[in-house]
């Protein structure tokens, strides 16, 4: 059963890229650090993707 989520998915987005980020600032150098970097950096692209697509200037493909 799927659950109703309360917080919009932008949101969601930005709160997941600001503790991946934040994370990794607190993190030592070395491959979780640039783990949880990419996290952020995936998590930001899908933010801009989804603004995008959201965009009331966003055309059909003809």
């Amino acid at each position: 059963m799927r659950t109703k989520q309360t917080i919009p998915v932008t949101v969601r987005l930005a709160q997941l890229a600001d503790e991946a980020r934040r994370r990794a600032e607190a993190a030592p150098p070395g491959a979780k650090r640039e783990a949880l970097l990419k996290a952020a950096r995936i998590s930001e692209t899908a933010l801009q993707l989804q603004q995008w697509i959201g965009s009331p200037g966003l055309k059909a493909p003809t």
